[in-house]
């Protein structure tokens, strides 16, 4: 019998609270399986919390605390120093927080510590919502989506975390999906390689609350990358932009599989369409103005 390492051993264990099919759970199961058991997790009040459970119950094999929703950059920024203390500098302080806890009521915080450049990994499960209090909107809720507290869709559109973290100047800012597993655990491994603030938003597609069918999850994560929703890249010192997939697929494909969108008329998902094309050149000006820089 082959020996598995413990690293590879699954640090989301058997009996944990998600729902079925939840893309949230697949998500960290493959984050911390590529962080490794010597790590402590910083999970606010989330989806990821009700997953993780409290301690000593946790679902997860590694040491979790459960701050208040909006302290988790503080909580992270104090266990690296503690454990930076006791000579423990190896050991990676992960935050999992939702995007409530990330774009809105906890975004103080992150700034601060960006600022500070405090040294830790934080993982943002993006599902676009407060979805386990009622799918409300949250400032990730993208233009037009039907939620419980903008119930004829959002008027104004999604805030872009990455890019205003990567004009913090941190060491890295990325977005990510398990949809695409190999990119998603690179840009793990290369976060975990390094010191500093590092921020990897993943894309979370909540079933639920998005509408979706039981086994579209992944679907919808792989759609929303390939039509540019929620495009691959990675921002190295606030300067460095590298593009990590390609638009190739028309928006309605991935509006049309989500029951928060099927109010919108032909006017308002071409409008969609144009804010996603500009986007997207944006994106690709910044990608070749770094390369040129580089070259």
């Amino acid at each position: 019998m082959r020996t598995i390492p413990l690293h590879e051993e699954p640090m989301l264990r058997s009996g944990h609270a998600a729902c079925p099919g939840c893309i949230d759970a697949l998500s960290v199961r493959h984050v911390l399986s590529t962080v490794g058991p010597d790590a402590v997790a910083v999970i606010p009040p989330s989806c990821m919390a009700i997953i993780a459970g409290p301690q000593p119950y946790s679902s997860l094999k590694i040491p979790v605390y459960q701050p208040t929703l909006e302290s988790s950059a503080a909580a992270a920024s104090g266990l690296r120093r503690a454990l930076d203390a006791q000579g423990k500098r190896d050991t990676q302080v992960v935050v999992l927080a939702g995007d409530g806890g990330t774009y809105d009521i906890g975004f103080q915080c992150l700034s601060s510590a960006a600022e500070r450049n405090e040294n830790f990994i934080y993982v943002c499960f993006d599902n676009e919502g407060y979805m386990n209090t009622g799918a409300q909107k949250s400032s990730s809720t993208p233009h037009y989506a039907k939620t419980g507290s903008t119930p004829a869709g959002k008027t104004t559109r999604k805030k872009n975390l990455t890019e205003i973290m990567a004009a913090h100047g941190i060491p890295y800012a990325a977005t990510a999906s398990v949809g695409h597993l190999a990119d998603l655990k690179h840009k793990i491994e290369k976060a975990c390689a390094m010191r500093g603030t590092r921020i990897v938003t993943l894309l979370i597609p909540c079933l639920d609350g998005w509408g979706l069918a039981d086994d579209a999850g992944l679907q919808a994560a792989r759609l929303a990358v390939e039509t540019g929703a929620f495009p691959l890249y990675e921002v190295e010192d606030g300067v460095r932009y590298t593009i990590n997939s390609t638009k190739t697929r028309p928006i309605g494909e991935y509006l049309s599989i989500q029951r928060r969108y099927r109010q919108l008329a032909p006017d308002d998902v071409a409008a969609l369409q144009a804010e996603i094309d500009e986007g997207w050149m944006r994106l690709q000006q910044r990608a070749a103005l770094s390369a040129a820089q580089a070259a």
